[in-house]
């Protein structure tokens, strides 16, 4: 199965953002009927905004990575390295949440290390 690493992870992200607005589902309406400008007055509202953007950033790294996969080029390790320690340290403090749906991405991240080959043009 080729070209999957990305489509799992804005799956993830996917699942995160719908769990948002289950999860939060009032705090939005909340922050939206005040108008959005300065409305994170709440620990409550707070965590409400970083879950929602947690949840969009992770599907922005999704499409890169399905961009990558697309073009036929590597995740970098670092980035394997990042979501790796992002993930554990989510796992660790969160062991009951979505987090260790991370894992099989990054696994393949490090297991699927091929060489690329030179640009023929250079």
């Amino acid at each position: 199965m080729r070209n999957w690493i990305g489509k799992w992870v804005m799956f993830v992200a996917i699942g995160h953002t719908v769990s948002a607005s289950l999860f939060f589902g009032g705090a939005y309406r909340e922050l939206i009927a005040g108008g959005l400008y300065d409305s994170v007055q709440s620990v409550k509202s707070g965590r409400a905004v970083w879950f929602a953007l947690f949840g969009i950033v992770l599907f922005i790294v999704g499409m890169l990575i399905s961009n990558l996969e697309k073009n036929r080029l590597q995740v970098s390790k670092s980035v394997g390295v990042a979501l790796l320690l992002l993930t554990t340290v989510g796992v660790v403090m969160m062991p009951i949440s979505g987090f260790w749906l991370m894992f099989p991405a990054i696994f393949a991240i490090f297991y699927n290390r091929t060489p690329v080959a030179p640009n023929a043009s250079a």
